[in-house]
């Protein structure tokens, strides 16, 4: 039977890798976006159905979670996301306010609108980006890390109450991916107390970025969770990832954060 994923923040990146890939794996494909009419590339693939989603906006959200449980879904991919870079000092109310309800609230409500569907039918799979940022820290990333670190406690807490209904909830945990979010998707502040931290971290930022997976790299480790039906919750994506994570492991999370101070601010 053709199984079906919903995708938030599909228009561009990590959700629309997403989507192209599970299209071509033979699934149907909610492809949700907060500006469908834009959408050139999605919209011609058989078997994806581009939504209207802004992960903010809870009327909306009920609107289309409503459309889509209408045609059946199995899969809940909660990508949408929006970084924010700088010293906490810079940030305005409203960017704090944006990143917690873009990376976390929007996680929450979407995915609360979509339990009742999935407990009645006793079957369904949660899946959330989250990134290397939801296990260890950067400077100059506070809010962000507090809404990845977040969704992954939130994830694990979560395991025990849907796993009463045979419903599965995983991370997806990614390093740099070679994306336009950089420029798309973050906002940096800058102030002069922190001006040599700042053009610090930003250079390796832009660095690190030439050394990141694909996208389509990582649409395949959601893919992987998607289907290998294990009782797992982090998947950790990209080889960058994958080293810093085995390296605070190994030293403890005290050691590598004195670690990661060392390397950025000596």
């Amino acid at each position: 039977m053709q199984k079906t994923i919903f995708i938030t923040g599909a228009s561009a990146g990590l959700g629309k890798a997403t989507a192209r890939l599970f299209q071509s794996k033979g699934w149907n494909v909610f492809a949700t976006m907060r500006n469908p009419e834009k959408e050139t590339e999605l919209n011609q693939l058989k078997n994806v159905t581009i939504l209207p989603l802004d992960v903010t906006d809870t009327e909306q959200i009920k609107i289309t979670v409503a459309k889509a449980i209408s045609l059946s879904v199995d899969v809940v991919f909660n990508n949408a996301g929006y970084g924010l870079m700088g010293a906490m000092e810079a940030f305005t109310d409203e960017q704090i306010l944006k990143q917690v309800n873009t990376n976390l609230l929007g996680v929450l409500r979407v995915t609360q609108a979509f339990i009742p569907y999935f407990r009645e039918r006793k079957s369904g799979l949660f899946i959330s980006t989250t990134s290397m940022g939801g296990f260890l820290a950067f400077p100059l990333h506070s809010i962000y890390h507090a809404t990845k670190f977040a969704v992954e406690g939130w994830s694990e807490g979560m395991s025990f109450e849907l796993g009463l209904h045979n419903i599965g909830i995983k991370t997806i945990a990614p390093g740099g991916i070679a994306t336009e979010f950089l420029g798309r998707s973050l906002d940096r502040n800058f102030h002069p107390e922190y001006a040599g931290l700042e053009e610090k971290l930003f250079s390796l930022t832009d660095s690190m970025m030439d050394a990141a997976a694909s996208a389509e790299q990582v649409a395949e480790v959601v893919y992987e969770a998607a289907t290998d039906g294990k009782d797992q919750i982090r998947y950790v994506a990209g080889e960058d990832s994958k080293a810093l994570f085995a390296r605070r492991l190994e030293i403890g999370s005290e050691e590598f954060r004195k670690e990661i101070r060392q390397q950025i601010l000596s």
